[in-house]
């Protein structure tokens, strides 16, 4: 996996990866770009996402909706590494079974996800949780 971060001015930056896809990131008060330590936050709920929408969608459920409800505590001091994130998942369709729910949040969290197993192997805290929207 390769990137590369350009400063473009102040304190805005643009990340690019090496599939080509870029985003801005700014770390002052101008709010131009998402922050760091939200693109951390963000890219673990995303990784989590698609494995229990992909699950999910294997054990032939009828999912129309899913989103990740994510919550990170940091400390009030520098640096302000996460301590704890916690994740609601909020799942939306039709007859969707909560044992297959709860198996897609437990096999993202400790078999596939990769973000969230890096991020409990160094120390902090996932909290996983889920609840069910019936359409």
């Amino acid at each position: 996996m390769l990137g590369q971060v350009t400063w473009v001015k102040e304190a805005m930056f643009v990340g690019e990866a090496g599939s080509g896809n870029s985003v801005v990131m700014e770390a002052g008060e101008t709010n131009n770009g998402i922050r760091p330590m939200e693109m951390i936050l963000l890219g673990v709920g995303g990784c989590s996402s698609v494995d229990v929408v992909s699950i999910l969608q294997k054990a032939r459920q009828d999912v129309l909706g899913c989103h990740v409800e994510l919550k990170g505590h940091r400390p009030d001091a520098v640096p302000a590494p996460f301590e704890k994130i916690e994740m609601e998942f909020v799942v939306r369709g039709r007859n969707i079974k909560e044992s297959q729910v709860a198996r897609a949040v437990e096999l993202s969290a400790d078999k596939y996800c990769s973000a969230s197993i890096m991020l409990g192997k160094a120390g902090i805290e996932i909290v996983h949780s889920y609840r069910i929207e019936e359409v």
